[in-house]
């Protein structure tokens, strides 16, 4: 039990039995099911086996509400959230043991405090959530749309877990095992790219009829023409991981936007998802 609450690597033989259930008859099934894994080479793929096979033997997987949470739902959420550290060591999602599941979108409370220092407090759905030092909790009905669709959950997460890494979560993951990275130069380009993409937001919201609700489905076709979910304007740490999931499922748009900014990504994920997914033979997305 220790070693499930301290959070220490399963036993070889548990390591062992999770790589033999991503078998070949389960293995290729699951890659063709998440297409933005396409283009990985032998050794890649290998690679992202084996880190799947870690998170499966190394988290505990609880369904909320009611739901069981099948082989073929953990399989699922282990590729996805292995492929981030693709080119890293699985030392990263090390001290937490459990991801929660739910069904659908679920509620959490939140407190923000204005500028006159007065609390408000709400109930908020969502559909994922990162707890440091603790849990993920993921909707399944998002976790599993995120296979083929531009947003990813799973990756959104996860990415929060490695900005937590050292700390409190604010757009800066540990770079202790980069040492081609300087931290100052990561906070200068994250503050300037995070900076200019609230103007453009701001920009894009001006454009916006006073009677259509900024939030709104109907506002959607204003924010279309920006390379990220106008949620990474929230706050540096939401940059990072709305980056992270662009990054790997639909990097056109943040590589064009941002050529600095993805050019640090590729250096702190060692993987280059652009060049990758191109290779293959991915097109680029239409944007409506």
């Amino acid at each position: 039990m220790l070693r499930w609450l301290m959070g220490r690597d399963a036993r070889e033989r548990e390591l062992e039995q999770a790589l033999a259930s991503l078998n070949a008859r389960v293995w290729p099934p699951l890659l063709a099911r998440h297409g933005f894994l396409r283009g990985l080479n032998e050794q890649e793929t290998e690679t992202l086996r084996r880190h799947t096979a870690w998170l499966l033997a190394n988290k505990a997987f609880h369904g909320a509400h009611g739901l069981r949470v099948t082989p073929d739902m953990r399989r699922s959420i282990a590729v996805q959230a292995a492929l981030p550290i693709l080119g890293l060591d699985t030392s990263l999602y090390r001290g937490w043991t459990q991801i929660v599941v739910y069904p659908g979108g679920f509620l959490v409370s939140r407190a923000e405090t204005d500028e006159a220092g007065v609390v408000h407090e709400y109930v908020q759905e969502t559909s994922g959530e990162s707890w440091e030092g603790g849990p993920v909790i993921l909707s399944w009905e998002d976790a599993r749309a995120g296979t083929q669709a531009q947003a990813n959950v799973v990756i959104h997460e996860f990415a929060h877990k490695l900005d937590q890494r050292d700390g409190g979560a604010d757009g800066m993951p540990g770079l202790r095992a980069h040492r081609d990275l300087d931290p100052r130069h990561w906070r200068e380009v994250l503050e300037r790219t995070f900076d200019d993409f609230n103007d453009w937001v701001d920009e894009i919201e001006a454009l916006i009829p006073p009677d259509v609700d900024p939030e709104s489905d109907e506002a959607a076709g204003w924010y279309a023409e920006l390379p990220l979910d106008p949620y990474a304007a929230q706050d540096p740490a939401e940059f990072f991981a709305v980056s992270s999931e662009s990054f790997f499922i639909e990097p056109w748009a943040m590589a064009a936007a941002w050529p600095d900014w993805y050019a640090l990504l590729v250096r702190y994920y060692r993987q280059d998802p652009l060049r990758r997914l191109e290779d293959a033979g991915v097109p680029r997305p239409v944007r409506p």
